[in-house]
């Protein structure tokens, strides 16, 4: 009788990782699904990096443990780590081979043959966009596509397991799009936790994630579930000045306090099921009041709402 695969790619459990009085990782457990695109959210500092390099093998946690496939991992010591893919935060290449080499030897020493780690090289350069830098040193390419062959160098192996940490940082729009594609072919074949502080690009690639910050789990769920703990309806901004937010609280169709509206910087935002029938008495207590706007706009609800009706502050505050 053939063995089950297990519907979970990724177990964490207990997760502590810990650098001196600071917590960087604080008792995550979680699972990820196979076949599933995983995206692992929050500000900088919030630990997704540290978490990533423990579920990956780089680096021990000081508590809890990790399992792929239902196995235990210990850093550089697990043999299933070979159908595991890594592409770091930092770029990481070799500065004095060609693109087409680095690639081939890479899948080389995953136990390709020649042909075969050739063949894929080719397809990943081409995929990526590289296919005229094959022969150019890693040295001589720009930051973004230092990132593109960065991401190829992970996946020529064809890992049924790929982390990416910050993939789209340093990447120009038309790249931003080259690379999201190509995650998304992904789904269904191969497991991917991707980290990221874009909440949008999230959104836009995503099957489930989770927020992280200080290191512990806030949330986790697919993206519109998680979006609808804002309740229904879409947003209405007002921009204006400390002062006239001030005057015009007292007069909102909601309280502040009961999760309706909220003030962060010097925009007022209010959450209404009906945002068209609301605006009309806004705008008319604006103006019976005198009062100044710098800007006013609707909008639908974002992961980053979420993470600030959780914390209190925005993204990259």
């Amino acid at each position: 009788m053939s063995e089950s695969i297990s519907p979970t790619a990724l177990r964490l459990s207990g997760l502590m990782k810990r650098y001196g009085d600071l917590t960087a990782v604080d008792g995550l457990s979680l699972e990820i699904r196979r076949g599933e695109i995983f995206g692992c959210l929050g500000p900088n500092g919030a630990g997704k990096t540290t978490t990533i390099k423990m579920m990956s093998g780089l680096i021990r946690p000081d508590g809890g443990s990790v399992e792929i496939n239902g196995r235990p991992v210990q850093a550089s010591s697990f043999k299933g780590l070979r159908t595991v893919g890594l592409s770091p935060q930092s770029i990481v290449i070799w500065e004095t081979l060609t693109c087409l080499e680095q690639l081939v030897f890479s899948g080389r020493a995953y136990g390709l043959d020649r042909e075969s780690a050739r063949k894929r090289s080719l397809e990943l350069l081409d995929a990526f966009g590289l296919s005229d830098k094959k022969d150019k040193l890693g040295k001589t390419l720009s930051g973004g596509m230092q990132r593109r062959l960065n991401i190829a160098l992970a996946l020529v192996h064809e890992p049924d397991l790929l982390f990416l940490d910050e993939p789209q940082a340093g990447l120009d729009p038309q790249s931003r799009i080259l690379v999201r594609d190509y995650i998304k072919s992904l789904r269904g074949k191969v497991t991917v936790v991707l980290t990221t502080h874009d909440m949008e690009e999230a959104e836009k690639l995503s099957d489930r994630v989770c927020i992280l910050d200080h290191g512990r789990l806030l949330v986790l769920d697919t993206v519109a579930a998680i979006k609808d703990r804002l309740g229904e309806g879409d947003l209405i901004e007002v921009e204006t000045r400390e002062d006239v937010r001030t005057e015009l609280l007292p007069h909102l169709p909601f309280r502040i306090g009961e999760g309706e509206a909220r003030t962060t910087d010097h925009v007022l935002t209010l959450i209404s099921a009906a945002a068209g029938g609301v605006l009309p008495g806004l705008l008319q207590t604006i103006r019976s009041r005198g009062l100044h706007l710098e800007n006013l706009r609707i909008r639908p609800k974002t992961l980053e709402d979420v993470f600030i009706k959780l914390t209190g502050r925005g993204l990259r505050e």
